[in-house]
């Protein structure tokens, strides 16, 4: 039986207001999340990790200690749509990472990465919590609604207007076929994510291009929009 429901014009979907943050605004944000809060090591933990990997919230909660490879500075990422991939980030991260869950209590292969103090698991409500501490200190944050997304889009923007198409879908894990034919035939493999990776944060990677004796197929040279700890 036919529903009057189907007849109806769905509404216009309004336009993304989402943009690039620039690298002050993203300064200033990772200067507020150390500023002040009842964990600060891991709100700034998030925020790094979400910068580099462009990974989504579901993404970085479900890391564990046997996705964390600390010798080739790796992270595997478990996100929507049952994917998996090998993400690179930088050594200091990977290090930070490990001593943040064993300090806080992960023992076993399959302990989450990112915990509270008490030792639980962090999950979604962090980072409503973190954001609504951000946006008390940064009034803008809160009036354009930022959250954890647009450090993915900043990181996204970045990494194709300097590596490409091809580059910025394999570092944001989009394994979709949708589109044009030619989509089928544009990938970059994990030493050219590394390579962009070493480029947005000024700091070198095991896996990057040009650490394999190699010319980066780049524009050179690309400012780190990321500062440096």
């Amino acid at each position: 039986m036919d529903s009057p429901a189907h007849r109806v014009r769905k509404p216009r979907r309004l336009p993304n207001t989402r943009r690039a943050l620039t690298p002050d605004e993203l300064s200033d944000i990772n200067a507020a999340a150390r500023s002040g809060g009842h964990d600060i090591v891991l709100d700034a933990l998030l925020l790094r990790l979400h910068t580099e990997t462009a990974c989504r919230r579901a993404g970085a909660l479900a890391l564990r200690l046997t996705d964390l490879d600390t010798e080739h500075a790796l992270i595997r990422l478990r996100e929507k749509g049952g994917t998996q991939r090998w993400q690179p980030i930088t050594p200091m991260l990977a290090s930070r990472l490990d001593d943040h869950a064993r300090a806080r209590g992960a023992v076993a292969p399959t302990d989450a990465v990112l915990r509270y103090r008490n030792g639980q698991p962090a999950t979604y409500r962090r980072y409503d919590l973190m954001w609504k501490r951000i946006g008390r200190q940064l009034p803008w944050v809160a009036v354009q609604g930022i959250s954890i997304h647009w450090l993915r889009y900043t990181t996204l923007t970045w990494v194709e207007r300097h590596f490409g198409y091809a580059v910025a879908r394999a570092y944001a894990g989009h394994t979709d076929s949708s589109g044009p034919a030619t989509t089928t035939y544009i990938k970059a493999d994990l030493h050219a994510v590394a390579t962009a990776l070493a480029a947005l944060t000024g700091q070198p990677h095991p896996l990057a291009v040009e650490q394999r004796g190699c010319q980066r197929p780049s524009v050179q040279p690309v400012e780190p929009p990321i500062q440096q700890e």
